[in-house]
C-alpha cells in the first residue's frame, strides 16, 4: 500500500498548523497566523503581562521579538522549501521538517516594543535547495516599526 500525497496547499496548512498550533512555546505567546503563502507570511500576537522586559516601560522583551520573527520567517523559508514538492508523502513531509531549523537570526531593535497588539510580517528573500532567508518587520497596532530581522534557516 502506498502512502497518500499531500498537495502544495495541504502542506501549507499544515505547515502553518504546527508552526503556530502545535508548538507549546508559540502558543504560549498567542501567535495567530493571519497569512501565509510560499513567499510572506504574517502573525499577529498581543501583549501579555508575561511578555514584559521592562516593567517600568511596559516594553515587550526583546526575547519575545526575537522569537515572534523567527517563527514568521521560518514559516515562509520552511512553507516555500516543503511546498516545492507537490505533492510529497506525509512521512517525506516530517522527514524534510525534522532537518530544517534555524542557522542565523539577526534582530535589529529598532525603538522599544510599546504596544498592545503586534504584526510580523515576513518576505522570502532567497529560496535555495539548501538554505533560505527571509526578512521579518515587527510593528505594533500604531504601524510604528519596531524590530526588523533577517534570518537564514537550513531547508536541505
Amino acid at each position: 500500500m502506498t502512502a497518500a500525497l499531500l498537495p502544495a496547499d495541504t502542506v501549507m496548512k499544515m505547515v502553518g498548523d504546527m508552526f503556530i498550533y502545535q508548538m507549546p512555546f508559540n502558543r504560549a505567546l498567542g501567535l495567530e497566523l493571519a497569512h501565509f503563502d510560499a513567499v510572506s507570511a504574517r502573525l499577529v500576537f498581543s501583549q501579555q503581562p508575561m511578555m514584559i522586559g521592562n516593567w517600568a516601560q511596559q516594553i515587550l522583551h526583546g526575547g519575545v521579538i526575537a522569537s515572534a520573527m523567527d517563527v514568521a520567517a521560518g514559516l515562509v523559508c520552511v512553507g516555500n522549501t516543503l511546498s516545492r514538492y507537490d505533492p510529497i508523502s506525509e512521512e517525506e513531509l516530517h522527514r524534510r521538517l525534522a532537518r530544517m531549523g534555524t542557522i542565523d537570526l539577526r534582530v535589529d531593535y529598532l525603538r522599544p516594543g510599546r504596544g498592545t497588539r503586534f504584526t510580523a510580517s515576513a518576505a522570502l528573500l532567497r529560496a535555495g535547495n539548501k538554505v533560505a532567508v527571509a526578512r521579518v518587520e515587527l510593528h505594533n497596532e500604531e504601524q510604528l516599526h519596531i524590530a526588523t530581522t533577517t534570518a537564514t534557516y537550513m531547508v536541505g
